[in-house]
């Protein structure tokens, strides 16, 4: 065993003739190799420090002004304020080395001045959101002020190449809406929701909140705001993510699929490999601030700050609250195979293994013949179970012994990977192999996934792979972003041979996977019992993935209007045939244009999208009605949408009015009956095109199916979208299967008749007004 060979690394014996010392020359090489390659990490680390501190400038640009400082001073000429010669009356004398320090001196502060300056100046810049409200309707006008703030913007920005936390300084703090203007946007956004009298009543506590206790919440959180950097994150992160008691699986992970248009190889343990290696390429891009930051029109920043958990971190359970640990460094990944766990060494000989050395250890782990020991098979279903339980549990049997060492080996690993049985399956003509493949991935048989866990990659027995990600550490884009940037490099590579395997011959033979000892006899019964439960969440949620091919963002951009506001409303529309009635709505939306910003809520269900869906529904209403009902209701959500991006949100004032309150133990009916609402249609758009290797035109089948999660309430909908191309969307709906009210089928066949009316609607609309052809005259168009 690999522990018991370290532990005879070294020792030393003292004898009648002296001391008699025995150590082992590998493994006292392997400890150097780690230690070396720590401080090339913290090395890397202060000189990435140094260059974000004064981005945008160049730290090159220090040796520039020293020169000129230099040469200004040995030509008789004084420097901006005279900085040398003030600098050198406080030095020991005026001989030449001390001359030339008080250049540098002076060149230092003069550089560090300019510098901030930049910074600073790029800071108050990005503080403007104009752009965002400028109209992007063919032959509008962009604002003089936009148009300038532009040119600085894109000047600062592009001075220099950024690592990927080099805007961060730069960021601008989350600003903190008005409880009157926040009042006022609730109070719109849940007119279609009630009756007049019940509006009237919630104006009333409305109004009561805004005047008395509100204004008290408020003043605490201007003085968090001026405090801290995101007045918002650290409470989202903690109350919604960290104090939940909820179990992860279903209720709180999210999944992502694999390109399933394409299929690189059949090999399991290949592809496996692959992943493996692509996945350590971008922990390493991360870790060493290569990774380029997001740029929105290519010269808007986003924040970068979740990056720096994507690998090697795990919630671990409290009995109250759980934490997030993430670890600054690991050398080895954990596999998950037929019930067994594996240690499996990722850094070897001073350098990361190569695919081809990988697929040799994942091959060793396939071909053991281990058995798993008593209640190892389903351990995993722990991480499954409520969380205060599982808390009770882990602080009784894993908090020593050999069961502390394997679980504490998990939870720090880079990250876990699942060799699954069976394959991941898709065809268009079998719907249900794609949904069946979305259920592996969300939540699996309840212990082949270790939920606790930053993510778990899923590798099918047939080479298709997904993964299955805890929410805490960042938000969906994130995993999104890692996992684009993986399969445009999975095929752009060309990793496989012929026969399906990684290519290359393996230089060495690799470090032998070791399995994770562990005695779990004595906490056999919360074993079984967490299975139980695990068994039984799943059973009670459905999974249904449609595959829309009839069109996509073309024609959606055809008629002018914005994808996401299209799709949203056609999901309204799917949602009131459904049900009967319209429903509080929640589309995720992010806040990454401010420091630490996570997310914030669109309301989608407005006035305009409930007169444009009683509109449909009325046989009466006139086609060119419905037309504009529909634009209308578009603008609206894309304004809501706009306003959340820059800070002007609803739900996530509220929520920290609300914290406040608690911590105050203020009571307040308007606060309670507001976060009490249950959101019954929860949606998200996954993202694509956040690398620009991803190239659509050249490769159309390299694009993820997208993902989805579970739904947030008992009797609604969860929905996740990803408009894949110009024909192209792909739904996850989750229901639970417990709920009378609720059919993931029935209501994936409203989706897809509400896309076919809009689509009817607006080709009818064309054809009633089609639009003037044009013509040449004297060389000009017209």
């Amino acid at each position: 065993m690999a522990e018991a060979h370290s532990a005879v690394a070294f020792s030393f014996a003292i004898t009648h003739e002296g001391f008699d010392i025995n150590y082992d020359h590998e493994v006292l090489n392997l400890v150097w190799n780690s230690g070396v390659r720590s401080w090339k990490k913290r090395m890397a680390r202060a000189r990435n420090g140094i260059r974000n501190g004064v981005y945008p400038a160049h730290i090159q640009s220090l040796w520039l002004i020293t020169a000129i400082a230099l040469g200004l001073h040995f030509a008789g000429y004084q420097a901006p304020f005279n900085l040398t010669n003030r600098l050198l009356v406080h030095l020991p004398s005026n001989t030449m080395n001390w001359q030339i320090t008080a250049c540098f001196l002076a060149a230092l502060v003069i550089w560090l001045s300019i510098c901030f300056t930049m910074r600073y100046t790029l800071k108050l810049l990005l503080i403007y959101k104009g752009w965002m409200y400028e109209s992007r309707a063919p032959g509008s006008r962009v604002s003089i002020p936009t148009m300038l703030w532009v040119a600085v913007v894109r000047v600062l920005s592009s001075w220099n190449k950024p690592g990927l936390y080099s805007f961060q300084g730069s960021l601008p703090r989350l600003p903190l809406p008005s409880v009157k203007d926040t009042m006022t946007r609730y109070l719109r956004s849940v007119r279609p929701l009630l009756d007049d009298d019940n509006y009237k009543r919630m104006e009333g506590l409305a109004k009561e909140f805004e005047q008395t206790i509100g204004k008290k919440l408020q003043w605490y959180l201007i003085l968090k705001s001026w405090w801290s950097t995101n007045y918002v994150s650290d409470w989202w992160e903690e109350y919604v993510y960290l104090r939940g008691r909820s179990p992860l699986c279903v209720n709180s992970n999210f999944y992502g699929t694999d390109a399933i248009f394409m299929n690189l190889t059949n090999v399991q343990a290949a592809r496996a490999a692959n992943v493996i290696s692509l996945l350590l390429n971008f922990r390493r891009l991360i870790e060493h601030q290569e990774l380029q930051p997001i740029m929105v029109q290519g010269m808007i920043p986003l924040c970068s700050w979740q990056y720096e958990r994507t690998f090697n971190t795990a919630r671990i359970p409290g009995l109250e609250t759980d934490r997030i640990v993430h670890y600054r460094d690991s050398n080895y990944i954990v596999v998950l195979h037929k019930g067994c766990y594996y240690k499996m060494i990722i850094y070897y000989k001073g350098r990361i293994l190569r695919p081809c050395e990988l697929q040799v250890q994942i091959e060793d782990i396939m071909k053991a013949k281990a058995t798993p020991v008593d209640g190892e098979e389903h351990l995993a279903a722990l991480t499954a179970w409520n969380r205060s339980k599982w808390a009770e549990t882990r602080n009784t049997f894993f908090s020593r012994g050999v069961n502390h060492v394997s679980l504490r080996t998990i939870e720090s690993a880079a990250f876990v990977l699942s060799l699954d049985e069976e394959p991941f399956e898709f065809d268009l003509k079998r719907p249900e192999l794609l949904d069946s493949f979305g259920k592996k991935l969300l939540h699996g048989n309840g212990y082949n996934r270790w939920f606790d866990k930053c993510f778990t990659v899923c590798v099918g027995s047939n080479g298709r792979v997904g993964f299955n990600a805890e929410h805490t550490w960042s938000d969906a884009a994130i995993a999104s972003h890692m996992w684009e940037n993986l399969i445009v490099d999975d095929l752009v590579s060309d990793g496989y041979d012929e026969a399906g395997n990684t290519k290359g011959t393996p230089e060495f033979q690799p470090p032998t996977p070791t399995r994770l000892n562990w005695d779990l006899k004595p906490c056999l019964a919360q074993i079984e019992e967490a299975t139980v439960c695990a068994t039984k969440l799943i059973n009670e949620v459905n999974l249904r993935i449609l595959v829309h091919q009839e069109y996509g963002k073309g024609f959606m951009k055809k008629c002018r209007l914005s994808p996401d506001a299209y799709i949203q409303m056609a999901l309204q529309l799917a949602y009131y045939r459904d049900a009967g009635r319209f429903s509080l709505t929640y589309e995720a939306s992010m806040t990454r244009l401010f420091r630490e910003g996570r997310t914030e809520t669109v309301r989608p269900c407005t006035i305009e999208s409930a007169a444009w869906v009683k509109a449909m529904q009325d046989p009466s209403t006139t086609n060119d009605h419905r037309v504009q009902l529909l634009k209308d209701a578009c603008d609206r959500h894309q304004l809501g949408y706009q306003d959340a991006m820059c800070g002007r949100g609803i739900d996530r004032h509220l929520f920290c009015l609300y914290v406040v309150s608690k911590y105050l133990e203020v009571d307040s009916p308007f606060l309670n009956e507001v976060l009490s609402e249950p959101w019954r249609l929860s949606t998200s758009q996954t993202p694509h095109g956040q690398t620009p290797k991803m190239d659509l035109k050249k490769h159309p089948n390299c694009i993820s199916a997208g993902g989805g999660f579970g739904p947030v309430a008992d009797d609604g909908y969860g929905v996740s979208y990803i408009i894949a191309g110009e024909n192209l969307i792909f739904f996850h709906i989750s229901a639970k299967t417990t709920c009378p009210i609720t059919d993931v089928n029935r209501f994936s066949e409203h989706i897809c008749q509400a896309l076919a009316d809009i689509r009817s609607m607006f080709e009818q609309h064309m054809k009633d007004h089609p639009k003037p052809a044009k013509t040449i005259t004297n060389g000009k168009s017209t």
